[in-house]
């Protein structure tokens, strides 16, 4: 039985939802990814909070880090709010020598989002302050012929210059308006 926090913090839609969802893929093989990806998919801001992570583990009774220990290692699942749009940078070799990086500084600057940490810029999801846009990197998409690669709300674009990357969020801004 949930936990009378998570129950409290999910409302019966959400509840709901979640108990479809792990009916739906009980006993299948990766069941805990597919549920979890579902959920994510359903959640208006795109993410995983705390609470539907209880709700979940206490549902198919799974020790809540197991969760956490998926949930941190697939870097397809968010436990932030993630913007209405999504764009996403590759980082791989390939992109990286096209130019890859001066996109994803034009991009950070033409969003306002902060300058690179220590870090660098490996490993990004940050999300506008007014919920607008995420913008994230990957290690490779896979497609290092067509680099710089870029994804847009789930669609891929390769060979990608600045220009064409400010078209995509233009249409992306005139698609909101």
């Amino acid at each position: 039985m949930a936990t009378t926090a998570a129950l409290n913090a999910l409302s019966l839609d959400e509840q709901s939802f979640a108990d479809r969802m792990i009916a739906a893929y009980a006993g299948t093989p990766g069941a805990l990814l597919s549920i979890l990806e579902r959920i994510q998919e359903h959640h208006p801001h795109k993410y995983l909070p705390p609470e539907v992570l209880e709700y979940v583990g206490d549902r198919m009774d799974i020790p809540l880090a197991q969760i956490y220990g998926v949930v941190t290692f697939y870097a397809l699942f968010n436990l932030e709010p993630q913007g209405e749009h999504t764009i996403c940078i590759c980082r791989g070799t390939a992109c990286h020598t096209r130019g890859s990086r001066n996109l994803l500084q034009r991009l950070r600057l033409e969003l306002g989002l902060p300058e690179e940490s220590e870090e660098g810029a490996d490993k990004l999801c940050v999300t506008t302050p007014d919920g607008q846009y995420s913008l994230r990197t990957v290690a490779c998409f896979g497609q290092c012929a067509l680099a710089p690669v870029v994804e847009v709300d789930h669609a891929i674009f390769g060979h990608v210059n600045e220009q064409a990357l400010r078209r995509e969020v233009e249409h992306l801004a005139g698609r909101k308006a």
